[in-house]
């Protein structure tokens, strides 16, 4: 039986390979990948399930045909290893040369990380920009210094930052470089939906986008929002009447500001009731108003009646 995984190479960058289940591969372990037309060597960073006929074929990224899904060969031995941490020394060394040869061409591209493959057929190099970058010229000369093919990838800064890795605000290894692995749609309504503060440190992340975090409870938020009265709200509580100033999902309390006193007290969503007086009620169109003295008038300062 063959065994779809999720490996993970030395870059950070994460794909899909097949093993067969007599390798007896597990979380963490490292093991040799046939890719294309060399090999590499890569981490298990998760076991997806049994593999289907569908899976020896994976989508393609660009305008490319269908690709072989990558071969796990065999489980990594204490040799290989050995190999694979040659490989990280001359990736760091690849990096310096790479860097050279970007100042003297003068490319706006910051390069992030470099890798090699186990058997040193390829050269992987990432780099992020704010734009596009003509780097063929680069290609041609980093070939030609390293003596081997060179494939440049331009990423985002979400990606950047993934590679990286770092701590969170909260204290944690980074969502991104941790665990999260597809970046969701994320947007200031979420924010302002869960009553934050939309101050850019405060719900911004490393890499200066908005928190992926912002979307994991997003839809808990929403459920609460909808049995919480909004700020403005005219209600009554024990303490009198007032409006609502402010409020908090979480703990389902509100802040009242009452009218007569001026004072605010914090009463418990519950303890609170939302009413409309009739000094705060909107006309309807078309309805009829009266006046202070009882007169009938239809809105616009004249009484009720045929105009003159």
């Amino acid at each position: 039986m063959e065994i779809l995984y999720e490996i993970q190479v030395d870059s950070g960058t994460r794909y899909r390979a097949i093993g067969d289940e007599s390798l007896m591969l597990k979380l963490n372990d490292y093991c040799v990948v046939r890719k294309d037309f060399y090999l590499d060597y890569a981490k298990i960073a998760r076991i997806c399930r049994e593999a289907t006929p569908e899976d020896h074929t994976q989508e393609p990224q660009g305008p490319d045909k269908k690709t072989e899904t990558p071969i796990i060969q065999r489980k990594a031995t204490v040799v290989d290893q050995s190999k694979a941490n040659e490989n990280v020394a001359r990736a760091k060394s690849a990096m310096r040369v790479a860097a050279q040869h970007v100042a003297l061409l003068q490319l706006p591209m910051k390069l992030i990380n470099a890798h090699y493959s186990f058997d040193g057929k390829l050269v992987t190099i990432q780099f992020s920009a704010e734009g596009r970058v003509d780097f063929r010229e680069l290609v041609k000369q980093l070939s030609a210094a390293l003596n081997t093919r060179i494939e440049l990838h331009q990423i985002g800064v979400r990606d950047e930052t993934a590679a990286i890795g770092g701590i969170a605000p909260c204290g944690r290894l980074l969502c991104c470089h941790s665990f999260l692995r597809d970046f969701a749609s994320i947007n200031v309504k979420m924010a302002k939906e869960q009553d934050l503060s939309l101050t850019p440190s405060t719900i911004s992340g490393v890499c200066g986008r908005l928190k992926c975090c912002l979307k994991y409870e997003h839809e808990g938020y929403l459920e609460m929002e909808k049995t919480m009265p909004r700020r403005g709200d005219c209600c009554e509580c024990q303490e009198g009447r007032g409006r609502i100033v402010d409020r908090n999902l979480l703990t389902q309390k509100v802040v009242v500001c009452l009218e007569d006193t001026n004072r605010n007290v914090t009463c418990s969503r519950e303890e609170v009731r939302v009413v409309y007086p009739e000094k705060h009620k909107m006309p309807k169109k078309g309805a009829e108003r009266r006046d202070d003295n009882g007169n009938g008038g239809n809105g616009n300062g004249k009484k009720a009646g045929n105009p003159k």
